[in-house]
């Protein structure tokens, strides 16, 4: 764990958090970036019934037999964005103990927010 102080972003209005778009989705394929050692091409049902791909930098924490499966959090309405030539429509949320520029000594731990329960694809977060 990091002795680190939190650095808290700027406050935001309650609208501006309510146009985040946060839903249940479930990992269905997960594999290595072509093009980026950090980064997973991870397939999702998002509920809707068409595949979302998004690109994730969490290859060092996860292996892609760990994320196949799993019930995940995503912001489902961000602006798509091409990263190393691949799409990715949409950012899974994590936690982490420790920022990512910090110094090579400190072990830093990332772990990818789950329900705690069975939830179905698509289902709104609030």
């Amino acid at each position: 764990m990091s002795d680190a102080p939190v650095t808290a972003k700027p406050t935001i209005t309650f609208e501006d958090f309510a146009k985040v778009d946060l839903r249940v989705a479930k990992i269905v394929k997960a594999e290595l970036h072509p093009s980026a050692d950090r980064l997973f091409k991870l397939q999702l049902d998002d509920g809707t019934g068409t595949p979302r791909q998004i690109c994730a930098g969490i290859r060092g924490y996860y292996t892609p037999e760990e994320l196949v499966g799993q019930t995940i959090i995503i912001v489902a309405n961000l602006a798509p964005r091409v990263i190393r030539g691949e799409e990715s429509k949409g950012m899974l949320l994590a936690a982490s103990d420790a920022p990512k520029d910090a110094s090579p000594d400190v072990q830093r731990r990332v772990v990818i927010l789950t329900t705690k329960s069975d939830m179905i694809p698509g289902a709104v977060v609030s």
